[in-house]
């Protein structure tokens, strides 16, 4: 619970389409975490989030999208938030944080680029002390679903060798460029930060998505996201 004396150091924003969990939580982190921002769906999300680029969001891993779609195209909630957050606010670290813990949706939510998953059975001395983790760069979880994550991305060892090899296919200006693109850098930004010209940035990114096999800068976003990349 908030002390009135504490001074907060760390900003959030909490996303969950219940209103009754996200006051609860608001209430129970401990005063020096400040939420800056609370939404209900995909797209709320992704304004708040771009608006305020907090330390940290607490996302719920379902989520409706807001934007007025059917069932049928209904997003992955959480997954989806970051997939089109992240960019926007590329110093933000996500934590999700569910009544699910369904290995599928562990799973999903990290690779899209969340830094911990912990069930809302937590309480909320557990939720600051993750928060605070996971704002220093560090990854947190729940006990009993630490080892999904071990089993995929154990599994998946091979990924990390094959993203070597993914990479070793650029060449170092080629990787700056993707890695500007990727944080939602525009075509001037990276010219301008890279002191080369705007045709010669369209030039490397369009090698970059053709030695990568990616249609686009939202995949190539996506792709460096569940590397580690950004």
């Amino acid at each position: 619970m908030a002390d009135p004396g504490d001074v907060a150091d760390l900003r959030v924003v909490i996303v969950d389409d219940h209103s009754i969990f996200r006051s609860g939580l608001r209430h129970d982190l401990d005063g020096r975490i400040e939420v800056v921002g609370e939404a209900a769906d995909v797209a709320s999300a992704v304004a708040v989030i771009a608006a305020q680029q907090p330390d940290v969001v607490l996302l719920d891993v379902h989520l409706p999208s807001g934007a007025g779609r059917s069932a049928e195209t209904e997003p992955i909630g959480g997954a989806e938030v970051l997939r089109q957050a992240a960019p926007l606010s590329p110093a933000t670290r996500f934590l999700a944080l569910s009544v699910s813990d369904a290995a599928e949706d562990v799973v999903r939510v990290i690779r899209a680029g969340a830094r911990g998953y912990i069930t809302k059975g937590a309480s909320g001395s557990d939720v600051s002390r993750a928060v605070r983790t996971v704002a220093e760069g560090d990854a947190v979880f729940s006990p009993r679903l630490a080892g999904f994550v071990i089993d995929a991305f154990g599994a998946a060892a091979g990924e990390i060798a094959a993203t070597d090899d993914e990479l070793d296919r650029l060449s170092a200006r080629e990787q700056e460029v993707m890695r500007l693109i990727a944080r939602g850098y525009a075509y001037k930004e990276v010219a301008t930060d890279l002191f080369i010209s705007i045709k010669t940035v369209e030039s490397h990114v369009s090698a970059v998505l053709r030695k990568l096999q990616l249609s686009s800068r939202h995949e190539l976003t996506a792709w460096a996201s569940a590397r580690r990349l950004l």
